[in-house]
Formats: C-alpha cells, sequence, structure tokens
C-alpha cells in the first residue's frame, strides 16, 4: 500500500485547490517561511482525524477554512482527500484498488468524513487508519517544533504514543469498548435483577392461585384434544356430504329433466283408443258385407244348382234333335259389327272393373245373338230354345258367382289387414301405457328423491350452522391456536365408514366439559392468562440475566485477551525499538547508550486516549497497573559523563528524538513518515547523517519531509515548492529529480 495524493482545497493558505502526488519513495517540500509548507503536514493530521485544533494552530472549526484575501473571497468550507493504493488490499474494508478518504468543514463548525465517496462517522475512518498504524496521535507525523515532544512528553504520555506506533490503538479501542460494554451489561443485570424482585411476590401470589385452577388447565386441554378430533372428523364430513349432495341433485335434476321431456313426448292413450274403434268398426263393417256377400252366393249356387239340373233334363230331351242352322251374313255382319264396337270400348278402358263388365257384355251378347237366332231359326223347336236359355242364365249366374268370390277375397284380405293393424295399435298403445306409467312411477320416485335431497341439504346446512358455532365457541375458550385443528391426523375412510352416533358422542362430551368450565367461571382462565404472562416474563428476565452474565464472562475473557494481546506484543515491540533505538543512536553519536524502560510514574491522573475520537481526562485507580506504566527514556552519550535526559543541549535532544522516532518506525512501518523540518538543527555532518538514514526509512515508508536543509533535499526524488504571492494564497510548484538536483546543489 503506498500514499499516491494528497488534494487541498480551501484548506487555511490554499484558498484554489492543490493536488501532491507522491509517485517517489522520498518527496521533499521545500519554501520560505509563512509560505504554507506546514500547512500540509497539518492537513494530513487533519484528514487522518485530528480533533485538537490547538495542534492545527486553530482555535476554532472556521479557522481551518481560507478566509480570504484581496484578490479571492473567503470560502464556506475546506476540504482534504487522501488517497491510497489499495491494490493489496491492505484496507481489507475496502474492496476498491483505491482507497479514499476525504474531510470537510464548514463554517459552523460541521464536519463530514467520507470513505470513498460514502458519509461515514470519525470513529469509522479511526478504526480503518489503526489497522495500517496510521492516525491522528502523531507518531507518524513530526510537525514543526514538536521533534523533541516525545522526549518531553511525561512517561504515561511517552507509552501511548509506542503504542500507537506499535500498532496497538486498535486493540485499545476495542478494550475501551469491551469496558464500555461491559459497565453497559452490569447495569443492565442490576435492573433484570430489580425486576425480578419486584415481580417475585406476585408471581409467588399468582402460583397458589393457580394450584386452584389448574383443573381449568387440564380441562382445556382435554376439550382442546376433543375439539381438535371433533372439528376435524366434521369438516370432513360436511365436506365430502355436500360434493355427494350437490353431485346426486345435479345428476336427480338432470333425470327428472329428461323423463319430462319423454313424458312431453308420448302420444295421449285416448286418442290412439279412438283409432282402434276408428279401426273396429270399419273392421265390423267389412264382416257383415262379407256375411251379406256369402248369404248372396249361397242363393246364387242354389239357383245354379237348380239351373243345372233342369239343364240337364232338358238337353237329354233335345239330343236327337239336329244340329244347328247357318247364320246368315247379314245377321253376323251386324253382330260382328257389335262385336268390334264393343272390343273399341275395351280398349280405351283404364278400370279394370270397368274391363272386366265389358268382357261380361261380350259374352252375353254372344249369347243373347246365339239364343235370338235361334229363337229366330227355329221359332218352333221349344225345347231348344229352353235350353238354351237356361244355359245362358247359368252362364250369368256362374260369372256373377265369380264376381261374388273375388270380392270376397277382397273384403277378406281387407279383414285380415285391419285385424293385423287393430293388433298392432293395441301392442303399442299396452307398449306405450307401460312406459308412460313406466316414466311416471320414475318421475315420482326422482322428486321424491330430491325432496329427500332438499331435506338433507337444509339438515347439512343446520349441521354446518352447528359446525361454525363450535368453532367459534371453541375460539373463545381456547384461542385462535384453536383453528390448527386442520393440522389433526384423520383419515377420511374412518369419517366415512364411522356411524354418526360416534361425532354426535364426542360432540356430547365437548358440551359436558364446557360446562364444567363455565361453572368455574371466567376469572380462572383471567388468572391463568396474568400468571403465563407473569411466568413467562420471569422466565424472559432469567433468560436475560443468563445471556447478560453470559456476555460479562464473554466481554471478561476478551478483556483479558486484549490486555494479554496488548502486553505481549508491546514488550516484544519495546524490544524491538530499544534494537533500533540504540542502532539509530550510535549512527547519529558515533557510540554511547540507548534504551526505553518500562516506569511506573508518579502522577495519578493522565490524558489517555481511549475512544480514538476525542481525548479525555481518566482518572486511574492505584491498583490497576496497566494504567499506570509507562515508558522512560535512559541515554548515555559517548565520552561524556552524560546522563538522562535533563543534561542533553539542545542538538543533543534533537538528535536523540530523530533517533527515537526513527527507531518507532522501523518496527511497525505506517504507510508514510512527515518529518517537519526536523533536520533544522543539525549541523553539515549530522544532516549527512540523517539524509543516510532517510533514505534506509524510505525502503519501508513513503517519506514527506518539510526542509529548508540542501542535503536533505538532495535525496528526494520529488520536490514541491510552496510559494504565496500578494494574494496571500499558497501555491505548488513541482521539481522533478534532475532539477532537484540542480536545485540543491
Amino acid at each position: 500500500m503506498t500514499l499516491k495524493k494528497l488534494e487541498l482545497s480551501g484548506f487555511k493558505s490554499f484558498g484554489r485547490k492543490e493536488t501532491l502526488f507522491f509517485d517517489a519513495p522520498i518527496v521533499a517540500i521545500v519554501g520560505p517561511n509563512g509560505s504554507g509548507k506546514s500547512n500540509v503536514a497539518e492537513a494530513f493530521k487533519w484528514v487522518l482525524g485530528e480533533q485538537s485544533l490547538k495542534s492545527l494552530r486553530g482555535k476554532r472549526g472556521e479557522d481551518l477554512i481560507f478566509n480570504g484575501s484581496s484578490a479571492l473571497g473567503r470560502l464556506s468550507r475546506a476540504s482534504v482527500i487522501i488517497t491510497f493504493d489499495n491494490a493489496d488490499r491492505r484496507f481489507s474494508s475496502i474492496d476498491f484498488d483505491e482507497a479514499i478518504i476525504s474531510r470537510e468543514v464548514f463554517r459552523d463548525g460541521t464536519n463530514e468524513y467520507k470513505i470513498n465517496g460514502s458519509v461515514v462517522r470519525l470513529r469509522d475512518i479511526v478504526e480503518l487508519l489503526a489497522n495500517v498504524s496510521l492516525g491522528s496521535s502523531g507518531h507518524h507525523i513530526i510537525s514543526q517544533g514538536e521533534a523533541d515532544r516525545v522526549l518531553n512528553a511525561n512517561q504515561v504520555e511517552r507509552r501511548l504514543m509506542i503504542e500507537d506506533a506499535l500498532g496497538l490503538k486498535i486493540y485499545q479501542w476495542k478494550l475501551a469498548e469491551s469496558e464500555k460494554k461491559l459497565a453497559k451489561t452490569e447495569d443492565n443485570i442490576k435492573q433484570v435483577e430489580s425486576i425480578r424482585r419486584e415481580i417475585a411476590p406476585h408471581l409467588k401470589f399468582l402460583k397458589k392461585q393457580l394450584e386452584k385452577i389448574e383443573k381449568v388447565r387440564e380441562y382445556k386441554n382435554e376439550l382442546r384434544l376433543l375439539y381438535r378430533d371433533y372439528l376435524k372428523r366434521e369438516e370432513l364430513y360436511l365436506e365430502a356430504a355436500k360434493e355427494k349432495l350437490n353431485r346426486e341433485l345435479s345428476v336427480g335434476r338432470e333425470s327428472l329433466a329428461r323423463i319430462s321431456r319423454e313424458l312431453s313426448v308420448e302420444e295421449p292413450v285416448k286418442e290412439r283408443q279412438d283409432n282402434i274403434i276408428e279401426a273396429e268398426n270399419r273392421l265390423r263393417e267389412t264382416e257383415s258385407r262379407v256375411r251379406l256377400l256369402r248369404s248372396q252366393k249361397d242363393e246364387l249356387a242354389r239357383a245354379l244348382g237348380r239351373i243345372e239340373g233342369l239343364l240337364e233334363i232338358r238337353e237329354k230331351e233335345t239330343k236327337k234333335l239336329a244340329p244347328g242352322v247357318k247364320i246368315p251374313l247379314a245377321d253376323a255382319e251386324q253382330w260382328a259389327n257389335q262385336i268390334d264396337n264393343e272390343l273399341v270400348k275395351l280398349e280405351q278402358a283404364t278400370d279394370l272393373a270397368e274391363i272386366k263388365k265389358t268382357i261380361k257384355d261380350l259374352r252375353f251378347s254372344l249369347k243373347d245373338f246365339l239364343v235370338n237366332y235361334e229363337k229366330k231359326a227355329e221359332a218352333g223347336r221349344e225345347p231348344q230354345a229352353e235350353i238354351l236359355g237356361l244355359q245362358s242364365e247359368h252362364e250369368k249366374m256362374k260369372i256373377k258367382l265369380d264376381e261374388l268370390d273375388q270380392e270376397e277375397t277382397n273384403l277378406q284380405t281387407e279383414i285380415t289387414q285391419e285385424q293385423e293393424l287393430i293388433a298392432h295399435r293395441r301392442q303399442t298403445i299396452q307398449n306405450a301405457e307401460h312406459n308412460f306409467y313406466e316414466l311416471k312411477a320414475e318421475k315420482s320416485k326422482l322428486e321424491a328423491h330430491l325432496e329427500s335431497l332438499d331435506s338433507r341439504r337444509e339438515t347439512l346446512a343446520m349441521e354446518e350452522n352447528n359446525f361454525k358455532r363450535e368453532l367459534g365457541e371453541g375460539n373463545v375458550l381456547l384461542g385462535r391456536e384453536l383453528l390448527d385443528y386442520q393440522d389433526q391426523p384423520v383419515d377420511w375412510s374412518e369419517v366415512e365408514n364411522e356411524d354418526r352416533n360416534k361425532q354426535e358422542e364426542r360432540r356430547r362430551k365437548i358440551e359436558r366439559i364446557k360446562i364444567r368450565l363455565e361453572d368455574m367461571g371466567v376469572e380462572s382462565t383471567e388468572v391463568l392468562r396474568e400468571h403465563d404472562e407473569v411466568a413467562a416474563r420471569d422466565e424472559f428476565l432469567g433468560h436475560e440475566l443468563e445471556d447478560l452474565a453470559k456476555s460479562r464472562e464473554s466481554l471478561l475473557a476478551v478483556m483479558d485477551d486484549l490486555r494479554a494481546k496488548i502486553d505481549t506484543e508491546f514488550t516484544s515491540g519495546l524490544t524491538k525499538i530499544n534494537q533500533e533505538f540504540q542502532r539509530f543512536f550510535t549512527v547519529l553519536f558515533g557510540g554511547g547508550v540507548a534504551s526505553l524502560e518500562i516506569v511506573k510514574p508518579s502522577k495519578k491522573t493522565v490524558s489517555f486516549d481511549l475512544s480514538l475520537v476525542q481525548k479525555e481526562e481518566m482518572t486511574t485507580e492505584e491498583n490497576d497497573e496497566e494504567k499506570e506504566v509507562g515508558i522512560e527514556v535512559n541515554v548515555s552519550l559517548p565520552r561524556k559523563k552524560i546522563r538522562g535526559l535533563a543534561m542533553l543541549s539542545g542538538g543533543e535532544r534533537a538528535l536523540t528524538s530523530i533517533a527515537l522516532l526513527f527507531a518507532m518506525s522501523q518496527v511497525n512501518p505506517p504507510p508514510f513518515l512527515i518529518l517537519d523540518e526536523t533536520d533544522a538543527a543539525l549541523d553539515e555532518a549530522n544532516s549527512k547523517k540523517y539524509s543516510d538514514m532517510i533514505e534506509n526509512l524510505s525502503k519501508y515508508s513513503q517519506l514527506i519531509l518539510i526542509t529548508h536543509n540542501r542535503e536533505t533535499m538532495s535525496r528526494a526524488s520529488i520536490l514541491y515548492g510552496v510559494t504565496m504571492g500578494a494574494d496571500s494564497v499558497s501555491r505548488l510548484i513541482s521539481i522533478k529529480l534532475d532539477e532537484a538536483a540542480q536545485y540543491a546543489k
């Protein structure tokens, strides 16, 4: 981690924004007295959290803001921004390649701190810097006139400076925080114990009352179990019953609608009976005609029989008669014309009955012609004429008989058809009546079933209301936890196959327990609730005491660990500082002895920076050895009988301070060191030694030197010159290495 740059804007004499880039191990800042170069060192201290305005040569916060000049008006705020290269993540809490810390002060004295642009507390910045051995205490920033501050400080102050240099402030801060937490924990323990003592008598009284109402608790527990089982079973039953009822209602209504439609399309029985009666009337009429026809046939058959008998007699009498005479041509032509006319009619006829009648007429006409001819030809021969007449009559009767037979056959066919029609209609009526009455019966059955389902629905509604009432009463008696009855393990198959009387027995048992609870009164429930609340509060306070006791033990353990760690690291660090102190002291003085010794100061009151935020006065206890421990500096110059700091000259004190400061910085090197004219009192020989040490130190920390010493300037890679013109504003001028070397010579 390296320091990259410092930006000043409105801070003290820097009225305009100025930026210093630290691209080299050693950077020197030079300039005439009063130009504002020491303001750079103070800017470092201020942005790193310094709270003492006195150490910044001011009295109020607004003293740090550029107050204006003849050329530039005064500003309303001042800010300093310091940027570190954090690629190695030494600032572990900042996950960026740069760590940017800024501080801004306003005319009203308000300060604002930021880390990478986010507003933070001063405490956050102090804790962040403590992890990398930086802070506002000043072991890494030695300002003008304070080079021997480590020697002038009392023993305890000197220890604090060394602890700061060793990076122990973070542990001291944690220790102080733990002490504050411990004190607060002790206060909390006292408060909790006081509250428990206050509620103890009342809790004792409630416990006695609890013995009287323990039975109420037992009843409620039993009631809770019964209620959960009862409600779960009842809910399952109601849900299934409603689902089954709705399903049956839907099926029944659909069936009733279907039957009603079928009944509406069935033919009325009366209309079908009228059709049968009509057919039967037609049948009787046809049968009557057949009987009449048969009577006519019988009479005709008897008459035909008489003619045949008589004809047989006459034919016997006329056997011996001569054969018939020839028919004259004129008569034959006349008769032929008559036949021809009749045939023409026959060809034109379309009705079968008319054709048959025409054929009969032709036959009769032929017979009549022959009979008439015989009568004319044989006027004197009576027997033969009679035979011809009988034959003609016989022929007519046979034709008539044939006609009657044909008519009878036709009528008989009609009778058969009518009988079949009547039988079919009767069967149809029978089937229709059967279906009709079956549908009627089914409809009545469905209507009765639907009425029973409606009744069942009303019953279910009552049962559901009873269920809701029981749920409400149970909620009043047992609280909302009763709603967890739905988690009760009840199998639906148990409910489905169970007799409802068992559920009714459960309900009656619940009612009996509720009556007992009512007889005990509501006061028992109130006392129970109050006891539970007080007992719960007492138990909570007990747990609080246990937690607080554990927290106290944990804090004490942490504090012991922190003290042990501080002592261990302080002791080992002091050993290393002594080694480096002796080495630097030998280099500067050419020999001698220098060391730091742990002692107990005589003073009882010290200034101790516990919070790292602001210094406060703390009175130490006589038996607190850790806070009384201080550091004494022992030196012995070579070739002189001088021992102790009081015997050193000003130059010797300056060299001793430099040796000690450099030694402190070597044990736990901070990212950078600022030396503000610490070489002012050195002669040429010591300046060279001082510069050699600076080059060695630059391997571990970046060095920012504010100096007038040419030898010191010659070791810098970058020079910043600070000037101030007539406008009283400090400005920066940078010079690279080659320019700096020329300038130094």
